[in-house]
Protein backbone atom coordinates (compact mmCIF):
# COMPACT_ATOMS: atom_id res chain seq x y z
CA UNK A 1 0.00 0.00 0.00
CA UNK A 2 1.09 3.61 -0.80
CA UNK A 3 -0.27 6.57 1.13
CA UNK A 4 -0.67 9.79 -0.51
CA UNK A 5 -0.62 13.14 0.87
CA UNK A 6 -1.65 16.67 -0.82
CA UNK A 7 -1.35 19.79 -0.30
CA UNK A 8 -0.99 23.40 -2.35
CA UNK A 9 -4.53 23.82 -3.86
CA UNK A 10 -6.84 27.07 -3.62
CA UNK A 11 -8.29 29.77 -4.99
CA UNK A 12 -6.31 31.53 -7.80
CA UNK A 13 -6.82 34.56 -10.29
CA UNK A 14 -6.33 34.04 -13.53
CA UNK A 15 -2.62 34.34 -14.92
CA UNK A 16 -1.54 33.35 -11.02
CA UNK A 17 0.43 30.47 -10.11
CA UNK A 18 0.31 27.39 -7.89
CA UNK A 19 2.00 24.35 -6.54
CA UNK A 20 0.75 21.34 -5.57
CA UNK A 21 2.69 18.89 -3.06
CA UNK A 22 2.32 15.31 -2.83
CA UNK A 23 4.04 12.95 -0.29
CA UNK A 24 4.28 9.44 -0.71
CA UNK A 25 4.37 6.91 1.85
CA UNK A 26 7.13 5.01 0.20
CA UNK A 27 9.30 4.42 -3.10
CA UNK A 28 7.08 3.88 -6.11
CA UNK A 29 7.91 4.23 -9.60
CA UNK A 30 5.55 6.84 -11.45
CA UNK A 31 4.06 9.84 -9.81
CA UNK A 32 1.95 11.94 -10.90
CA UNK A 33 -0.94 14.55 -11.43
CA UNK A 34 -4.49 14.02 -12.52
CA UNK A 35 -7.49 16.45 -12.60
CA UNK A 36 -11.16 16.12 -12.26
CA UNK A 37 -13.52 19.04 -13.52
CA UNK A 38 -17.44 19.00 -12.59
CA UNK A 39 -19.12 16.91 -15.44
CA UNK A 40 -15.92 15.65 -16.71
CA UNK A 41 -13.47 12.49 -16.97
CA UNK A 42 -10.22 12.35 -14.83
CA UNK A 43 -7.48 13.47 -17.01
CA UNK A 44 -4.02 13.19 -17.04
CA UNK A 45 -2.34 16.19 -15.95
CA UNK A 46 1.65 15.06 -15.94
CA UNK A 47 3.22 12.24 -14.41
CA UNK A 48 6.93 11.42 -14.06
CA UNK A 49 9.54 8.20 -13.65
CA UNK A 50 11.72 7.65 -10.92
CA UNK A 51 14.69 8.00 -13.51
CA UNK A 52 12.83 12.10 -14.02
CA UNK A 53 11.04 11.16 -17.37
CA UNK A 54 7.64 13.26 -18.01
CA UNK A 55 5.24 13.07 -19.95
CA UNK A 56 2.36 15.89 -20.27
CA UNK A 57 -1.28 16.80 -21.55
CA UNK A 58 -1.16 19.32 -24.59
CA UNK A 59 -3.24 21.63 -22.34
CA UNK A 60 -0.85 22.28 -20.03
CA UNK A 61 2.56 22.05 -21.57
CA UNK A 62 4.63 24.82 -21.73
CA UNK A 63 2.74 26.38 -18.28
CA UNK A 64 3.22 22.96 -15.58
CA UNK A 65 6.37 21.60 -14.72
CA UNK A 66 6.29 18.28 -12.43
CA UNK A 67 8.80 17.49 -10.79
CA UNK A 68 10.04 14.68 -8.06
CA UNK A 69 12.47 14.39 -4.91
CA UNK A 70 13.29 10.59 -4.99
CA UNK A 71 14.81 11.12 -1.19
CA UNK A 72 11.70 12.66 0.34
CA UNK A 73 9.33 10.08 -2.22
CA UNK A 74 7.45 13.87 -2.97
CA UNK A 75 6.24 15.11 -6.08
CA UNK A 76 5.49 18.69 -7.04
CA UNK A 77 3.30 20.13 -10.10
CA UNK A 78 4.30 23.86 -10.79
CA UNK A 79 1.08 25.77 -12.19
CA UNK A 80 2.02 29.08 -13.64
CA UNK A 81 -0.27 31.15 -16.19
CA UNK A 82 -3.58 29.58 -14.56
CA UNK A 83 -6.87 29.54 -16.80
CA UNK A 84 -10.00 29.38 -15.41
CA UNK A 85 -10.29 26.09 -17.18
CA UNK A 86 -7.46 24.53 -15.20
CA UNK A 87 -10.26 24.68 -12.32
CA UNK A 88 -10.65 21.08 -11.08
CA UNK A 89 -10.41 18.73 -8.11
CA UNK A 90 -6.28 17.81 -8.52
CA UNK A 91 -5.19 13.80 -7.85
CA UNK A 92 -1.63 12.94 -6.69
CA UNK A 93 -0.94 9.21 -8.50
CA UNK A 94 1.39 6.89 -8.03
CA UNK A 95 1.78 3.72 -9.74
CA UNK A 96 4.00 0.51 -10.27
CA UNK A 97 5.75 -0.27 -13.72
CA UNK A 98 2.87 -0.73 -16.46
CA UNK A 99 0.45 0.29 -13.56
CA UNK A 100 -0.27 -2.66 -12.37
CA UNK A 101 -0.69 -1.30 -8.91
CA UNK A 102 -1.93 2.31 -8.55
CA UNK A 103 -3.38 4.78 -5.55
CA UNK A 104 -4.51 7.72 -5.37
CA UNK A 105 -4.49 10.67 -3.18
CA UNK A 106 -7.47 12.43 -1.78
CA UNK A 107 -7.75 15.17 -4.29
CA UNK A 108 -7.29 18.97 -3.75
CA UNK A 109 -9.58 21.70 -5.41
CA UNK A 110 -7.75 24.34 -7.63
CA UNK A 111 -10.06 27.41 -8.38
CA UNK A 112 -9.27 29.59 -11.33
CA UNK A 113 -10.66 32.68 -10.65
CA UNK A 114 -10.88 36.37 -10.92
Amino acid sequence: QVQLVESGGGLVQPGGSLRLSCAASRSIYAMGWYRQAPGKQRELVAEIAYGGGTNYADSVKGRFTISRDNGKNEVYLQMNSLKPEDTAVYYCNAATPYRADEWWGQGTQVTVSS
